[in-house]
């Protein structure tokens, strides 16, 4: 059973803390996830900013409409530097997402690093190649996009960075 990394990189023409303000709310979460995922936080909704420990509740259909629940915990926060989510519960067998935001010239660089590991053994291994991974690349190109249309694009052409490693 494989532990798997997607990683993805964002420039953003905007200043460091209003990235931060859009990626470190919660209830923001909703606006940078395909609609077709029917995300939808559960536990009680809160504009407030992460912070270590919080607890967050989702409901999510993330393959053929099948609600999953999911509940991951913010384990580590360094404002407007970092954070840290960690499955608790969930359709994983590991899931730790980690938030990059570098302020660079023009704006912010933002880079993502997910490891994953798939539940049911070889199963698990066989989704992934699959579909699993594809999903989340998708995921991601769509947040790429709906990350341009809330901040604007990049100064330069850029694509969506996302490596599946």
């Amino acid at each position: 059973m494989a532990v798997y990394s997607l990683k993805a990189v964002q420039k953003i023409p905007a200043s460091l803390s209003e990235v931060w303000a859009v990626f470190s709310t919660p209830a923001n979460l909703h606006r940078i996830t395909p609609e077709e995922m029917k995300f939808k936080t559960i536990s009680a909704p809160t504009n407030e900013k992460i912070h270590k420990g919080q607890v967050i509740e989702y409901r999510v259909s993330p393959l053929m409409g099948i609600p999953l629940y999911w509940m991951t915990e913010i384990t580590v926060v360094e404002a407007e530097t970092f954070f840290i989510d960690e499955q608790r519960k969930g359709p994983y067998a590991l899931w730790r997402h980690q938030h990059f935001f570098k302020e660079i010239e023009g704006g912010v660089e933002m880079t993502d690093l997910i490891h994953y590991k798939n539940p049911l053994w070889v199963l698990g291994d066989l989704a992934n190649a699959l579909f699993i991974k594809r999903k989340l690349r998708q995921l991601f190109e769509y947040r790429f996009y709906k990350v341009e249309e809330i901040f604007d694009k990049w100064h330069e052409l850029q694509f969506p960075n996302i490596q599946l490693l």
